[in-house]
């Protein structure tokens, strides 16, 4: 099983995410952040099995969140580029690549 490690403008971009849901409701920026996870560990050991959005990047989606994680596989790790809001800008994370 590969590492997963993220970029850190996709940390930030969990990190207010979860600070957002946090001030929502009670407990609801941890379940983010659980879902997150969650969704890290499917990756790692499943690399390749979400789809491909543009050349070698995949995207991996957050139950119950409007959220993905975009990521590539590389040689020797998993590099998530961005954690993506699905209802804004779309292709703000092209530069990550």
């Amino acid at each position: 099983m590969k590492t997963v490690r993220s970029l850190r403008p996709a940390e930030l971009e969990m990190l207010d995410a979860a600070r957002y849901y946090e001030l929502q409701a009670p407990a609801l920026g941890a379940d983010f952040l659980n879902r997150i996870d969650s969704a890290v560990q499917d990756i790692a050991t499943h690399p390749a099995g979400w789809p491909v959005v543009r050349h070698n990047i995949r995207r991996r989606l957050v139950h119950r969140f409007p959220y993905a994680l975009l990521y590539r596989v590389d040689p020797d790790e998993i590099v998530v580029l961005a954690t993506l809001h699905l209802r804004r800008h779309p292709d703000y994370w092209i530069d990550r690549v």
